[in-house]
């Protein structure tokens, strides 16, 4: 009973409002993508890993239950825990643009900036340069 009050009051500090009407826009609360993420996540090998017994009953039983998420409330809980699969689901190339391309490239932007390329400031936001950045990083650096 402590750990779902906990895992209640976590989500509700972590997913400001805002997020709850952009998610019921998207419709990314029904049960077909539920069962979808559900699936992904088994196949990956991250449902067990990842989720306590409390969040995978909360995700069972929505789908078991509901076919849209109408609650506010059940809708923050989701939220959360679905943010949490699709992080752990995040290849390693991706997690490495986020956390180190994106810093290179920024640098590397207001270097050329500094030398007065102008069209350097369209570098930081690049994906494809990030993502070269992120890959000549990785192997050139053995700890990453």
């Amino acid at each position: 009973m402590e750990k779902h009050k906990e895992l209640v009051d976590r989500t509700l500090e972590a997913i400001p409002a805002k997020d709850f009407q952009s998610i019921q826009n998207q419709g990314a609360l029904t049960r077909s993508k539920l069962v979808n993420l559900r699936a992904k996540a088994i196949r990956r090998g991250i449902w067990f890993r990842v989720l306590s017994k409390t969040e995978r009953a909360c995700i069972e039983l929505t789908i078991r239950i509901v076919d849209k998420v109408r609650s506010h409330f059940l809708a923050k809980v989701l939220a959360s825990i679905v943010q949490k699969l699709l992080g752990a689901m995040k290849s390693r190339i991706v997690h490495a643009m986020e956390e180190i391309g994106c810093s290179i490239a920024q640098k590397l932007s207001q270097i050329a900036l500094n030398w007065g390329n102008v069209s350097a400031i369209q570098w930081m936001k690049n994906r494809s340069f990030i993502q070269y950045l992120t890959v000549m990083h990785m192997n050139t650096s053995p700890h990453v």
